[in-house]
């Protein structure tokens, strides 16, 4: 037995095969969301590819690649002479993780994941002792991806504008953040707390670029008695980052 080839075989046909699976995978999950919105559906699509080449990757790595070893040894022992017996052995390993969690759909993946390995065993190891190239089984996995992300793409619809509201939206929402004592949407709010009549203010002016300068502003007035507070945040889209924090005065409520 050659270990070169061997290897060169077992690696192949491993990324080929992890490669091939996680693409299904990751189309059947973004069909099962498509009552979603329709916003950046490339990127959804890569992200349950990456999922799924870590997860199945990892079961077709180690146990896909085990039971195959053994297979061949015995093939090469003698103990079978088919290759339909070969493929055939693949399946029924493939279908046993789904069998023993009593999980037929998982089954049914397992062994038509299992077959397909065989096959393509099969297939690259004709072809190496033949002496042919098989850089094909690396590049077609990856132009298949690439298509299905380019297709994902272009029936993506456009994300709706970032708007001032959102901006406020981001800032805001959530539980026991500093924001929480102003409005969660733009404009004043007005109370009286122990003889301070407090105004708290929340703002947001676009600063270029689908950003946005949220701020929040207390000001405060008792007995000839004023002062301020302000803190800002620069919103866009995918971030939120802390710009400015002033204090003129501390009133008396905030002390006790």
């Amino acid at each position: 037995m050659d270990i070169v080839n061997l290897l060169k075989r077992k690696i192949t046909v491993t990324f080929a095969v992890i490669i091939m699976t996680a693409i299904p995978l990751a189309f059947q999950t973004l069909d099962s969301m498509k009552d979603e919105p329709l916003h950046g559906l490339g990127s959804d699509f890569l992200g349950w590819f990456t999922v799924f080449v870590m997860y199945a990757g990892a079961v077709i790595l180690i146990y896909g690649n085990l039971v195959s070893a053994g297979i061949e040894y015995l093939q090469h022992k003698g103990y079978i002479a088919k290759t339909w017996v070969y493929i055939g052995l693949h399946g029924v390993f493939g279908s046993a993780i789904g069998l023993l969690f009593q999980m037929p759909h998982l089954a049914l993946y397992g062994a038509g994941i299992a077959v397909f390995f065989a096959v393509m065993d099969r297939w690259i190891c004709k072809r190496l002792n033949m002496d042919k190239k098989i850089g094909f089984f690396y590049l077609f996995p990856i132009l298949v991806c690439g298509l299905f992300w380019g297709y994902f793409q272009i029936i993506s619809e456009p994300l709706p504008p970032f708007t001032a509201e959102d901006a406020v939206e981001k800032v805001t929402e959530g539980n026991g953040t500093p924001a929480d004592p102003f409005p969660s949407e733009i404009g004043k709010s007005e109370q009286t707390i122990e003889g301070y009549h407090v105004v708290k203010e929340t703002a947001a002016e676009p600063i270029g670029n689908g950003t946005y300068r949220v701020t929040f502003t207390e000001t405060w007035q008792k007995d000839g008695e004023e002062g301020s507070y302000e803190m800002a945040y620069e919103v866009d889209r995918n971030s939120l980052t802390a710009r400015d924090l002033r204090w003129e005065e501390t009133p008396a409520y905030y002390e006790n």
